[in-house]
Formats: structure tokens, sequence, C-alpha cells
């Protein structure tokens, strides 16, 4: 009798048990901005693309090199710098709406992948400090500029 793994259920599709606690893992350990600088949808689909070999631990801006090693800890592979090519590392930070300037046009709630930012159409808009990961996808997203970062 072969010892199987039984599969368990993901978002995208069966992965067997041994993988998904590894991408649970993988996942606790990146830094949760679901910024997409590492080139996938968000910090879960990264770590499961690194389970199942189909991603590198250098994908990461934001958890910068010590993620990186942390990462490579895990999977068992030499540890490499993060790729400087997918963004900087920079401290943590969050976003901060100018509300002189919000026109209220639910863009950066649009943008904002952790639903961090609340308002309505025709309404100042403002950013839940603790919700807020500092993945900066808001501010590229208003039209007028009333959106910075501040450290966190």
């Amino acid at each position: 009798m072969r010892n199987e793994q039984k599969p368990v259920p993901s978002h995208s599709s069966l992965i067997p048990v041994a993988t998904a606690d590894l991408t649970e893992r993988l996942d606790r350990l990146l830094p949760q901005t679901q910024c997409g600088q590492c080139g996938f949808d968000g910090c879960l689909p990264y770590a499961q693309a690194m389970a199942c070999g189909e991603a590198g631990v250098d994908h990461c801006p934001p958890g910068g090199d010590d993620g990186a090693r942390a990462l490579a800890r895990v999977l068992g592979v030499p540890p490499l710098p993060y790729d400087r090519a997918r963004g900087t590392h920079k401290p943590a930070m969050v976003a901060v709406v100018v509300e002189a300037d919000c026109i209220g046009c639910t863009k950066c709630i649009q943008a904002c992948p952790v639903d961090a930012i609340i308002g309505g159409a025709k309404q100042m808009h403002v950013v839940i400090d603790p919700l807020c990961t500092g993945c900066e996808l808001c501010v590229p997203a208003c039209p007028v500029d009333c959106i910075v970062m501040e450290p966190g």
C-alpha cells in the first residue's frame, strides 16, 4: 500500500496536504502587502508557486533580503538576495489621503487589495491605518495625487 497524500481544496485546484502545509508556512513569512511585485496576484499565490517549485525565493521586494533568506531556509534551497529589478525594499509605509485634495472618485478603494480605504462616491476617503499594507497600489490609481505614503 502506497502512502498517498490526501488532496485539500485550494482556491485554484486540489493540492497535496504537504504542499498546502508548506504553502501556509511560506505565506506566513511573506509581508502580506498583496502588492504584486512578485509577479503574482498576492502573497498566497506566490507562496503556492514557491511550494510547487514554480517560483524562486527572490521575488518579494517588501520582504527584502531577510525575507528571501527565511523563505530559502523553509524550502531548503540556497539563499538569494531579493531581485532588485522587481522593486525597492523600503521600511513599512501606510497610505494617507490628503483630505483637502480628495474628490471622492473611489479609484483608490477599487485599487486597494486589502480593503483598507473607506469612503463613498463624491465623499472624502480615509485609510484605515492598521489594515494598510503599504503596497502603494492606491497611489497611481488616484487621478488627483491626493495619496501620500508615510512611515507606518
